[in-house]
């Protein structure tokens, strides 16, 4: 069960003492977020009489949004609100209970009930409080791609094969079974690549791999009587390792689908065309912003999908959202194709990254809008929080994408608001003025 209603939880007189700063972030957002639909919505994912009332989603979705705002920890960011008024304040947490509210462990609770498409109510509402204040407009649409980064050690071949030792290690424990490998052996040639040079990695590789094809056959035995749908998963995930270990002997260099990681099966080594770094490990990441850099659509993918293809759903996903067709589209080459043009043949200006694109009138503001996609994609790495996802899987991934996707929204709302771009009609629609 859960509680649809919430109260204020502060006096008009505690807000006076401690709150002294009207115009601090948290204070503003505090007045912007629609708390009452996004809670509304989120109560359908518990049950109506049934079991123990749960914790406030008030509180909740506040502590998520607070911990992506200022990018903390699930652990620091309650210590944070213990500490800070203004955290306190957003987050509509008492003085009563303030020392033991709840547990970080119980932010991972939530996002496992919330899941995606939980998260996406949050992401949704606030991204429709902004564009029905006209804060967010669609009249231009820039798209790009970039690497949503794992949170995995660099790969090697080597490696993974040991790090399948230690999942089928966790599977014997789990089911009180003896280990069936040689696991002094395996250790001691553990430390001893650990110790040598690259040019001897590939005969490591052979004597792992010799350790490791028997000790999987005897694995797929075990699994194959318990008959876990979990067990199965891993059972399928060290197989594709085994295929792929035997191409790499082979002398294979291009593999397809390429494992990097047992933690995090859905990354894929991802080259952007850059410098440095070449190749990142992760998954790919398709934005959308408008041209005051406002993010409007955040889609992840496995490995690294053409991009010419997946211009056609999100150009249509990003309409959608804006519930508008824009006038003016800008990517870049790696979406230029025919069929593209034609699906924007209605669009005013289509640049997909080249100057003749679009007439002269126009030509320099595509330019600087193509230029300034990167530094979106740039800030949202850097500074808003989609550098390195810790949360595990593609679902994970997604969750992560749209948490960081409504943190910076507000993010950008904030900005423009502090530098007074916002008009005196927005600022009376969400309640500022």
């Amino acid at each position: 069960m859960i509680e649809i209603s919430f109260k204020e939880a502060f006096s008009a007189q505690w807000i006076k003492s401690n709150i002294i700063d009207s115009t601090q972030d948290l204070v503003v957002l505090r007045d912007v977020i629609p708390w009452e639909k996004i809670i509304m919505q989120l109560s359908f994912f518990y049950s109506k009489d049934k079991g123990a009332v749960g914790k406030s989603l008030r509180i909740m979705i506040a502590i998520m949004l607070a911990m992506k705002h200022y990018t903390l920890s699930d652990r620091k960011v309650i210590q944070q609100i213990k500490e800070n008024r203004y955290m306190q304040y957003f987050c509509n947490v008492p003085d009563g209970n303030l020392l033991n509210f709840i547990h970080p462990t119980s932010l991972t609770v939530i996002r496992k009930r919330l899941g995606e498409e939980g998260i996406s109510i949050v992401e949704k509402y606030i991204f429709e409080m902004l564009r029905s204040a006209a804060v967010i407009n669609g009249d231009n649409a820039l798209i790009d791609s970039t690497v949503l980064n794992n949170n995995i050690i660099y790969p090697n071949d080597v490696q993974l094969i040991f790090k399948s030792f230690s999942k089928m290690r966790k599977f014997a424990e789990k089911y009180d079974i003896q280990i069936w490998w040689n696991d002094d052996e395996l250790k001691k040639k553990w430390r001893s690549f650990n110790l040598t040079k690259k040019q001897n990695r590939a005969e490591y590789l052979c004597a792992f791999h010799d350790l490791f094809f028997p000790a999987l056959k005897i694995f797929s035995q075990k699994v194959e009587v318990l008959n876990c749908s979990k067990n199965l998963a891993l059972l399928e995930l060290l197989n594709l390792l085994e295929e792929q270990t035997l191409e790499k002997l082979e002398g294979k260099v291009h593999i397809k689908n390429r494992i990097v990681s047992l933690d995090e099966p859905d990354a894929r080594p991802i080259k952007k065309g850059k410098s440095h770094p070449k190749c990142e490990f992760g998954t790919t990441l398709q934005m959308t912003f408008n041209r005051e850099g406002f993010l409007i659509t955040v889609e992840n993918f496995i490995g690294k999908p053409n991009d010419t293809k997946l211009f056609p759903e999100t150009f249509e996903l990003f309409k959608k959202r804006m519930r508008q067709r824009p006038k003016t589209v800008v990517s870049d080459l790696g979406f230029r194709s025919q069929a593209n043009f034609k699906v924007a043949e209605k669009i005013d200006n289509v640049f997909l990254g080249r100057s003749e694109d679009v007439d002269e009138t126009k030509r320099e503001f595509c330019q600087k809008a193509r230029s300034a996609t990167e530094g979106f994609i740039a800030v949202a790495k850097n500074l808003r929080g989609f550098g390195r996802s810790l949360y595990r899987g593609l679902v994970g991934d997604r969750v992560w994408s749209l948490l960081c996707q409504a943190s910076y929204n507000l993010k950008k709302f904030l900005q423009l608001w502090r530098e007074e771009k916002i008009s005196e009609k927005s600022l009376i629609k969400l309640g500022l003025a």
